[in-house]
């Protein structure tokens, strides 16, 4: 997957001149196989610079860290990045779609089928295991967060105060605004500051007045939705909000959405939250495909578009916006520091959700033990999708 050559890094800057079914077909046989969450960075960077040539490795890897550093999705969020950078506004839409649409697809046929077959012992013996495969997941994550965004003592403290907050019943939405605030505030000048970027000589206005026209679309379509159905216009309000504050990829949704879903919305239980993971981490693409699933327990097929929708489009408006302002975005201390603290606090809301996970789990030897053999062939680099595929067979044969 290297897509840093010489001859990479040298090649002119993008003129928008793919077509976006072109990149569409591109992005959508990728999407088939996009397994594996971040991970999909690499091939999305494999097709864009060193196979199709469509920007620059310099510029992918500027767009990487950028996209790591925005709400939503991190995949998602690179494969909009290359479509922006090959063919314009039309270009970045059609990556992002044709990316995610294979999840989309396939998800929402599980869910259909997950409300016919949840009570069929086989299933339930397979969701038992795959919801600690899940405690498993999370707990990786949480781990490799910790890894990632905890430093120095300040780091932990605010990855402590936003799990005790949050399993005292908190709002995560708060925990993520003052974790920035504090960000700002604790941070030493230095400590989190990037190195500045090349320049990548993106036209700034173009982007803004794009991001305007798919910001006054999506209000539009908010306003129809509450005068049609305020119960889908609920579930577009929730999605929109849980990737707004999604700073640090997929994974970092889930304290948001479980908070939202279960425990103010009432939706569903937590352990019907645990199955909808589960099947996320069977289908390709982002963690966040889960709100196809809790869309359709809500509202049908009608729900799932609309919670899909919800849940990739504040992200890519954001991205859309921010692109023509990376290397501003990129050089300043401030940013870097607010969003420090962002991840440190990521650190304990997602301890925060593995222990609340944990409690909804029907404990028992076998299963610990399922738990205990996935979260160490994570620690281990197993693909994810061996590591699922091969909870569902000891789950179907054991539990």
């Amino acid at each position: 997957m290297n897509f840093s050559s010489e001859r990479n890094d040298s090649c002119p800057a993008p003129t928008y001149q793919q077509s976006a079914a072109r990149i569409f077909l591109a992005f959508l046989r990728l999407g088939l196989t996009a397994f594996g969450g971040p991970a999909m960075v690499a091939y999305i960077g494999d097709l864009a610079v060193a196979r199709k040539q469509w920007l620059s490795g310099e510029s992918f890897r500027e767009g990487v860290g950028l996209c790591q550093s925005l709400p939503g999705a991190t995949a998602m969020q690179t494969a909009a990045y290359a479509g922006l950078r090959a063919g314009g506004l039309g270009g970045g839409v059609a990556a992002y779609v044709g990316f995610g649409l294979p999840a989309f697809l396939l998800m929402l046929a599980l869910s259909i089928v997950y409300g016919e077959a949840r009570d069929v012992k086989l299933v339930v013996s397979v969701f038992r295991g795959l919801q600690v495969i899940v405690v498993a997941i999370v707990a990786n994550a949480t781990v490799n967060f910790g890894r990632a965004s905890l430093a120095t003592w300040r780091d932990g403290l605010l990855a402590a105060v936003g799990a005790v907050y949050l399993l005292a019943g908190g709002s995560p939405i708060l925990v993520v605004a003052g974790a920035a605030a504090a960000g700002l505030l604790l941070c030493r000048k230095g400590e989190s500051e990037a190195a500045s970027p090349a320049p990548v000589g993106a036209p700034a206005g173009r982007g803004v007045r794009e991001a305007a026209i798919l910001i006054a679309l999506a209000v539009a379509g908010l306003g129809v939705l509450r005068a049609l159905n305020e119960n889908l216009f609920s579930l577009a309000e929730v999605m929109l909000k849980v990737d707004l504050f999604a700073f640090g990829g997929g994974f970092a949704s889930l304290p948001i959405m479980l908070h939202q879903v279960v425990e103010v919305r009432h939706w569903m239980d937590a352990r019907t939250f645990l199955d909808g993971i589960a099947l996320g981490q069977v289908t390709p693409g982002p963690i966040v495909i889960t709100a196809t699933f809790i869309g359709y327990q809500v509202g049908g097929l009608a729900g799932a578009l609309v919670a899909t929708l919800a849940i990739f489009t504040p992200s890519f408006i954001v991205l859309v916006v921010a692109v023509p302002y990376l290397d501003t975005l990129r050089r300043s201390p401030l940013f870097h520091r607010a969003l420090r603290g962002i991840l440190a606090s990521f650190v304990g809301l997602l301890l925060a959700v593995t222990l609340h996970f944990s409690g909804s789990v029907q404990w028992g030897l076998t299963t610990a033990t399922v738990c205990a053999i996935a979260f160490a062939a994570l620690r281990l680099r197993v693909d994810l999708l061996w590591v699922v595929l091969g909870g569902i067979a000891v789950s179907a044969a054991f539990l």
